[in-house]
């Protein structure tokens, strides 16, 4: 039985499509507006349930570009399928990850007994970038310490956050034993998110927060200093 999908509406007027990762496969989030976004696409291997979770929420090819949290294969592997299923999108991450995915060489994969992702990026990010997101203008804030290339993406009018795999709800953090996790940067990313005056979360796994997402920020801050 497939997941339920959840169609959110904040308060705010962003509209976001969250299609819950299946298996060990990532979130994937749909961010419609002027600039339609899909935020991580997963491994590949149920790109039939997100396409459709796609169609019917959207034209998909009314979508611009694909942003990469990071560049782990569970959020990554499922790039080059919608590159082919959709037109003109532009794919878009951290140099970092650019650098990995272009060459092949992605470490996690192997672990999991994939092949590693290959697939160009479009426009390298980097931290402090400003980039459109919906109707929205977001900041890239690099966030090492789960992959050397993690990336969040904040909108401060907002107050959202799109966290990747750096933090999750109820306390949550990324894995830092994967190849490029450094527990250290991870401490000083977790520490800079806590900074911010985040509402909504939306992480890479699990559930997303409305309303109390720098609380639950503050909890994975606590959980990292006890390491």
């Amino acid at each position: 039985m497939l997941e339920k999908f959840y169609f959110v509406e904040s308060r705010l007027w962003i509209v976001i499509i969250f299609i819950p990762g299946r298996g060990f496969d990532s979130n994937v989030y749909l961010v419609k507006g002027q600039k339609n976004t899909i935020i991580d696409t997963g491994t590949g291997f149920y790109m039939k349930y997100i396409l459709d979770e796609l169609e019917r929420n959207t034209d998909i090819h009314d979508i611009d570009q694909i942003i990469l949290t990071h560049e782990h294969v569970d959020h990554t592997g499922g790039a080059g399928h919608l590159r082919k299923k959709l037109d003109d999108v532009k794919i878009l991450a951290h140099e970092e990850v650019a650098r990995v995915l272009e060459a092949g060489t992605e470490p996690s994969a192997l672990l999991f007994s994939l092949p590693p992702p290959r697939v160009d990026v479009d426009i390298e990010l980097k931290d402090g970038d400003k980039v459109k997101i919906g109707d929205d203008i977001y900041t890239v804030l690099h966030t090492p310490g789960h992959s050397r290339g993690s990336i969040c993406l904040y909108c401060e009018e907002k107050g959202v956050l799109f966290s990747g795999d750096t933090v999750f709800a109820h306390g949550g953090i990324g894995r830092y034993d994967l190849p490029g996790g450094d527990l250290m940067e991870l401490q000083k990313s977790i520490r800079r998110l806590s900074e911010l005056d985040v509402k909504d979360l939306y992480p890479g796994h699990g559930d997303f927060i409305r309303g109390f997402g720098n609380h639950h920020i503050k909890l994975a801050l606590r959980s990292v200093r006890c390491i």
